[in-house]
């Protein structure tokens, strides 16, 4: 292009033009620019000396335009022709110039309309950033120095009134705000690399231009010149405290629904609460639950008792940093009395139900009120504190404390907020904690009452006994244990099965028991008394009939040893067999028919009677014992005979009880189970005596006689004339009424027995006789002078036996 010189307003050419081209005042083209070449096509030498309306697409637009340049028309839109003939649209300015010789030219100056376009764009995105963004726009340098900044950040509170080009950072921040040194490094590595680091939370602590925390998201960009090289940093700041505080409320919340009530034990679950907002929420948190939640009472409903008992039952935080009550004042377990002291806000707050948050200067006006510990020069350490009541089902249960100390941030009443929900989240927890330990406390308690509180000692066997709830259960199940003594110093052993870990197993379990011993009673034969009990248990399932039976069924185990014969008689109805370990040391299992479970009815079981030695080990059991592990009965079977194989003969019964236990159980186990061991011993033969007696009266006299001889060769003289008289009447009721044989037997265990046997089943009744009546008061004197007498039957005729008490 030719020399030119400016002249008129003094206009600079608008930028982002793409072609220049000087025209003549007669309109022809003086000089061709490289821009005008590539935007249409034709190159330079084409283009001089041409008339400008030739490159003009409508000739509309070609008249007289010079013309029009001179009235002042130097801006606007044209279609320009391309060399091949294409149309395109533009945007040209149009400036006066003079030649060297004074003659008068155009520079005329076009771009594309859409390039136009998007240059008014960037201008206008440039414009809202720097006047119309809410977000903190800075530009630094390459020495980190400020070069300009949008109206946004000169709003902002922390630095309003701050002149800041020319400075770093570093010189304007007000001190402690910010981390300047890891600003710095990631201005420098935006610098280094070229990358732009993208919403990074900067944290901006309390000053005092800003007494409240802050959190900035903030974006380093790199800034380039058309080179490409990095010539300054672009910073996008926005504050995001809010977005920051509500995400880390929503954790916290998630947190508290998972961290909370993992277990049903009570005082973790109260840990749990304080170790979750601990230290994410608070510095310190107390749990401080009413006494009455604790197992082994009721939550009061309603208003708390006056005055109530608070106990300490979490605390987490370094509470020996904050001069509070928890240095060592209430410990965990201990009664927190300062709850109910005067001015304390906890009653207040339980009774409203409304959370109580105190500030520094409240705290110092209310130290005792709120537990806290201070020097008066220092003042509590404890800026914030915040109290939220605990409710459930509209029970109160106590309340949580919150402190902050070292987090320099007060409660705010989203935080407020926050923190009623997580109490009430726990509350739900504790109390499903509370009613479990209750629940638990009274399932155990039935249960205890259902199992035999105390073995009866009995002479003739020692025995031991194990029980142990299934895993995971409140402790109820169906299976039982018992061991009731008989008549002749027999002893019955029972062990039982009902199916189910619930109530009504339970229920059903005692149930059975209670029918076992009243059956019992009537010295039935093993099989006879599992008959009427799977009658028994007929009944009970009918009962329940239009509900559904809860208990389907059940199982049991009848043994009855007795001590003079050494001869132990078994029964079962679908129960696993019996287990004998020897004084040899050898294991076996009875070879019993094993017979279906109860409740099926229509039955007949069948029993087994079995010799035993002096010291042998009868083992009785549930099938928990044998299939902890879903195997199946025969290698239950097959593991308990190695374990009792690896038992000293010499193994007391409880020690023999708890090494089954020990070897077969896992530590978690599905089903209940319960163990019987009895070690059996038989009378010595100089401590019974067996005597046929021949039916005839006269020899009711020779019967005491032989009664007195054996009572003295026992040293009883003195028990020797009541015995005389049992008997006496015995024998004669024998010979009156019953039938051949008749024997007497007595037996000296801890009591005197006298049995009459007569081949008889017709059974004698007690009834008062009359003042006319010459007989019928022989029973009746028997009641009198015994314990306690009955009538057992055998295969052939009965045996009616009294037990005589000795004198201590």
């Amino acid at each position: 292009m030719h020399d030119i010189t400016f002249r008129g307003d003094g206009e600079f050419p608008e930028p982002g033009s793409e072609a220049d081209v000087l025209l003549d005042a007669c309109g022809r083209v003086a000089a061709w620019g490289p821009g005008a070449q590539q935007m249409l096509g034709c190159p330079a030498r084409e283009a001089v000396g041409r008339s400008a309306d030739e490159f003009l697409y409508d000739p509309a637009d070609a008249a007289d335009i010079v013309r029009r340049w001179e009235k002042g028309a130097r801006r606007g839109s044209l279609v320009l022709r391309q060399r091949s003939g294409k149309p395109l649209a533009a945007q040209i300015w149009v400036r006066a110039l003079t030649s060297a010789n004074g003659d008068p030219q155009w520079l005329v100056q076009a771009a594309r309309t859409a390039v136009l376009r998007t240059y008014e764009y960037g201008r206008a995105l440039l414009k809202g950033l720097f006047t119309d963004s809410p977000f903190n726009i800075d530009i630094f340098d390459t020495q980190l120095r400020f070069v300009g900044l949008n109206i946004a950040e000169r709003r902002a509170g922390v630095f309003q009134g701050t002149e800041y080009s020319g400075h770093t950072m570093r010189e304007m921040a007000p001190p402690g705000l910010l981390d300047v040194d890891a600003l710095e490094a990631r201005q420098r590595r935006v610098l280094e690399t070229g990358k732009a680091l993208i919403d990074t939370e900067v944290v901006g602590h309390p000053v005092a231009n800003s007494p409240r925390e802050y959190v900035w998201s903030e974006s380093i960009l790199p800034l380039r010149d058309p080179s490409g090289r990095v010539i300054a940093l672009g910073h996008v700041v926005s504050d995001v405290t809010q977005r920051v505080r509500s995400r880390e409320r929503l954790v916290l919340t998630n947190e508290a629904a998972i961290g909370i009530g993992t277990t049903l034990d009570l005082w973790r679950t109260a840990r749990e609460l304080a170790e979750v907002a601990v230290p994410r929420f608070a510095d310190i948190c107390f749990v401080d639950l009413l006494d009455s939640v604790f197992p082994g009472r009721e939550p009061t409903e309603g208003r708390p008792p006056r005055p109530p008992l608070f106990r300490r039952a979490a605390c987490s935080g370094a509470a020996e940093d904050t001069g509070s009550d928890a240095a060592g004042e209430v410990k965990v377990g201990d009664a927190n009395l300062w709850a109910t002291a005067p001015g304390s806000p906890f009653l207040d707050a339980l009774t409203k139900g409304e959370s109580v948050l105190l500030a520094d200067d409240q705290l110092q006006n209310c130290p005792a009120a709120v537990g806290l510990r201070h020097s008066p020069d220092d003042g509590p350490k404890i800026h914030s504190w915040l109290l939220v009541p605990m409710f459930a089902r509209g029970v109160v249960l106590g309340a949580v404390v919150f402190l902050r100390s070292g987090n320099p941030r007060r409660f705010e009443p989203d935080d407020v907020l926050l923190a009623e929900e997580i109490v009430t989240r726990a509350a739900v927890c504790v109390d499903n904690a509370s009613r479990y330990h209750r629940e638990r406390t009274t399932a155990l308690t039935l249960q205890r009452s259902l199992l035999p509180q105390r073995l009866p000692s009995a002479s003739a066997v020692r025995t031991a006994s194990c029980y142990l709830p299934a895993s995971g259960h409140t402790g109820l199940g169906g299976d039982w244990f018992d061991v009731i003594p008989l008549s002749g110093a027999r002893v019955a052993l029972v062990v039982g099965d009902v199916t189910g870990h619930d109530l009504q197993s339970a229920v059903t379990m005692g149930r059975l028991r209670s029918a076992v011993r009243t059956l019992a009673d009537l010295d039935l034969a093993p099989d006879e008394l599992l008959t009427h009990l799977d009658d028994q248990m007929n009944r009970f399932l009918d009962e329940r009939s239009d509900e559904g039976p809860l208990a389907t069924g059940a199982t049991c185990l009848y043994a009855v040893y007795d001590p003079v014969s050494r001869r132990c008689l078994l029964a079962r109805a679908g129960h696993p067999p019996p287990a004998v370990l020897s004084v040899n040391g050898a294991v076996d299992f009875v070879e019993l028919p094993g017979g279906p479970p109860l409740g099926l009815g229509g039955i007949v079981f069948e029993k087994r009677e079995i010799a035993m030695d002096d010291g042998d080990v009868l083992v009785l059991y549930t099938n928990g014992l044998l299939q902890p592990r879903a195997q199946d009965l025969d290698a239950g079977l097959h593991r308990m005979r190695d374990t009792l194989s690896r038992t000293p003969p010499s193994a007391t019964p409880q020690e023999v009880c708890d090494t089954l236990v020990r070897e077969l159980l896992p530590t978690c186990h599905k089903d209940d189970v319960a163990v019987l061991t009895a070690r059996v011993s038989g009378l010595a033969s100089d401590r019974h005596v067996t005597w046929k007696i021949e039916a005839q009266d006269e020899l009711v006299g020779r019967a005491r006689d032989l009664t007195t001889q054996q009572m003295a060769r026992w040293g009883l003289e003195e028990e020797s004339f009541t015995t005389e008289l049992i008997v006496s009447e015995l024998v004669t009721n024998a010979i009156r009424y019953g039938e051949e044989p008749i024997t007497l037997r007595l037996i000296l265990d801890r009591n005197v027995i006298c049995e009459v046997s007569d081949g008889s089943s017709t059974s004698p009744h007690v009834r008062r006789a009359q003042d006319t009546d010459e007989g019928g008061r022989g029973l009746y004197l028997i009641t009198q002078l015994t314990r306690s007498w009955g009538t057992r039957y055998g295969e052939r005729g009965k045996t009616i036996w009294a037990e005589q008490p000795l004198r201590c």
